[in-house]
């Protein structure tokens, strides 16, 4: 029974050492208007949501990927924007020409950051 917990402390460990090491930086804007769009028309899909920027894109083949998506520190004077907090999103939407890598909605981004810093740094990687 030991051998098993321990394993399964292992396993953990190195999964959590992979998902920061597999993580990619950019940064993030956010953004509050969510219907209509580009990936599911009028459907609401909710609040945890995100719009991907063009290198991301893909020709909407980033449509339904979801993504946990960290704060990692200011891009402008405001000082620790950050909550601490990681926040898991839905890609929902297109950002053409936006100011950030991942265009958060507000709530997704005031999860993980101080709306007033408007733009931040992050780290992101696919979970599903």
């Amino acid at each position: 029974m030991a051998f098993e917990k321990s394993l399964v402390i292992i396993f953990v460990t190195v999964a959590c050492l992979l998902s920061v090491a597999l993580a990619t930086p950019g940064t993030a804007t956010f953004y509050t208007s969510y219907v209509p769009s580009a990936c599911y028309g009028n459907k609401d899909s909710g609040v945890m949501i995100a719009a991907a920027s063009d290198p991301l894109w893909a020709n909407g083949g980033i449509c339904g990927k979801v993504f946990n998506v960290t704060c990692t520190g200011p891009t402008n004077p405001v000082p620790h924007p950050c909550t601490g907090q990681s926040v898991v999103v839905k890609i929902v939407d297109h950002c053409p020409g936006c100011g950030g890598t991942l265009d958060l909605s507000r709530e997704a981004f005031a999860a993980i950051a101080n709306p007033v810093a408007g733009i931040i740094k992050i780290e992101f990687n696919q979970i599903g």
